[in-house]
C-alpha cells in the first residue's frame, strides 16, 4: 500500500475527465428512469429494459476495476479478483429477473460495492479521491433504480 506523500492534500481533487465522464455516465440511468413513469407501457418497458441493461454493464464495470488493483496489488490479490466477478454475477442474474427484483438486486450490488469501494479507499488501494466521486453517482444510481420501481410496479 502505497502512503500518499507528506505534502500531498487529504482529499485531493477529483480529476476533471473522470467527473466529466462519471456525471455522462448517469445520462441513461436518468432517462430509463424517466421512461418508467410514461404511461405508454411500450416506452415503459424501454425504459426498464434500458435501464436495468445500461446498470447492469456499469455495475459489471465497476467490479471490473478490483481485477485492475489485483493486478498491481498481489497481497490483497484473492479477495480483489473475487470481488471483481461478483457485480458481474450479480448484475447477469438480474438480467434474468422481472424488473422490480432485478432494480432491487442492482440496487443491493452497487451499494455493496460503494462499501468495498470505500475500505479498498482506507486500504490505500483507490484514490482518496475515489469516493468523492463514487458518492454522489451511487446516490443518484440508486435512486433512479428505486424511481424506476415505482414507476414500474
Amino acid at each position: 500500500m502505497n502512503a500518499p506523500a507528506p505534502d500531498a492534500p487529504a482529499h485531493p481533487a477529483v480529476p476533471v475527465v473522470a467527473t466529466r465522464l462519471g456525471y455522462a455516465g448517469l445520462i441513461p440511468f436518468v432517462v430509463g428512469a424517466a421512461l418508467c413513469f410514461v404511461p405508454d407501457i411500450g416506452w415503459r418497458g424501454l425504459g426498464e429494459r434500458l435501464l436495468l441493461t445500461y446498470a447492469a454493464v456499469i455495475l459489471s464495470f465497476m467490479g471490473a476495476i478490483h481485477w485492475g488493483i489485483a493486478l498491481r496489488e498481489p497481497a490483497h490479490a484473492t479477495q480483489l479478483y473475487l470481488v471483481s466477478v461478483l457485480p458481474a454475477l450479480v448484475a447477469w442474474l438480474a438480467l434474468l429477473l422481472p424488473p422490480l427484483p432485478a432494480f432491487a438486486l442492482l440496487a443491493t450490488g452497487f451499494t455493496l460495492l460503494f462499501v468495498f469501494d470505500l475500505r479498498c479507499t482506507r486500504a490505500g488501494l483507490l484514490p482518496a479521491w475515489y469516493p468523492l466521486l463514487r458518492a454522489p453517482l451511487t446516490l443518484v444510481v440508486l435512486l433512479c433504480l428505486g424511481l424506476a420501481a415505482l414507476g414500474s410496479g
